[in-house]
């Protein structure tokens, strides 16, 4: 899988961007709906003999035009763009939004943007899609100006499965109850943190079982979404060598130790061997129980060995049936 190439402005994009067959969207989470708009668009270029692309932007639109409500996010854009060249896509344009990119009329984001700078020979959205000034324009006006144009547009019916709208709020929303695995169906992988392993209190070594601590300030930085508090069966990813561990790990805030501050805390089933990972990717795959408070700390550890057990017959089970898939990073 080749890497696409990406733009970060208009002043890039002027360079080799044009033409191509376009689809548009934020695409958090690069979810089964997205991959379907995705895919059309890389049809659509071998027809053609343009580039498959797409234009997403970054921060989040509604980080600018109502921050309150801004959204914690499935992906970072780096993985966006990995997840897109997985599809195919060959060139992405991350362009920064902001409160003026904001305030262009769809006519003219159209003329301008979409045909003038990129090139856009067809446009593939879904039917939901919305842009221009205050989200105005629809997949029906852009359906207008394309045919004015003479550019093809596609525009995709909402993707439903086992009865739910695909959506990255259904995402966020699976996650935020724990409901890992069904938000791993809509996305067609296990969600995934990444970070950086950084030292704890040393109580696990001392008094439970040794862990690998993610670093989380940076996920409250970037406003990454999170799983519910919880115990889940993981799978943990050296980020350097490649090296996996089947995992289980504890997010929350260890009641226990009357912690306050959020923690992801993993222990390896299979010991690891040489040095320690210093960056880990972790996949969220199903979820054991609610964190809770323990009497002691021997408690805690009793509790643990039992979520080990528990995780070993869910590894077994899920090799034999063969239904354990990694993320595509």
């Amino acid at each position: 899988m080749t890497a696409p190439r990406i733009f970060r402005s208009f002043e890039e994009a002027a360079s080799g961007f044009a033409p191509c067959s376009l689809t548009i969207g934020n695409f958090d989470g690069v979810h089964i709906g997205h991959r379907e708009l995705m895919q059309r668009t890389v049809i659509h270029a071998h027809q053609l003999g343009v580039k498959p692309s797409v234009l997403t932007f970054h921060p989040h639109p509604t980080t600018i035009v109502h921050p309150e409500r801004a959204p914690r996010l499935l992906t970072t854009p780096e993985e966006r763009c990995i997840l897109m060249a997985a599809e195919g896509i060959e060139q992405v344009l991350i362009l920064p939004f902001t409160r003026e990119l904001s305030q262009i009329e769809p006519e003219a984001f159209f003329r301008d943007v979409l045909c003038g700078l990129l090139g856009a020979k067809v446009i593939t959205v879904g039917y939901n899609f919305r842009f221009g000034h205050g989200q105005s324009g629809e997949a029906h006006q852009l359906a207008g100006l394309a045919a004015e144009a003479g550019v093809a547009i596609d525009v995709v019916p909402l993707l439903r499965l086992r009865g739910v709208t695909v959506s990255s709020s259904e995402i966020r929303r699976l996650l935020a109850a724990g409901e890992v695995g069904k938000a791993a169906r809509l996305l067609q992988r296990p969600y995934s943190l990444t970070g950086e392993v950084v030292p704890g209190a040393g109580r696990g070594a001392r008094l439970t079982v040794p862990t690998l601590n993610l670093e989380t300030h940076s996920l409250d930085d970037s406003l990454r979404a999170l799983p519910k508090d919880g115990v889940y069966i993981t799978r943990t990813t050296c980020l350097s060598t490649g090296r996996q561990w089947d995992s289980i790990t504890n997010s929350g805030r260890r009641p226990t130790f009357e912690g306050r501050h959020l923690t992801i805390e993993t222990f390896l089933l299979t010991p690891f061997d040489g040095e320690r990972p210093a960056s880990i990717r972790l996949e969220f795959l199903h979820r054991i129980r609610d964190e809770r408070r323990f009497e002691s700390a021997e408690a805690l550890r009793a509790q643990i060995l039992r979520d080990v057990a528990q995780a070993t017959t869910f590894f077994r089970r899920a090799r034999r049936l063969g239904i354990v898939a990694a993320a595509p990073f």
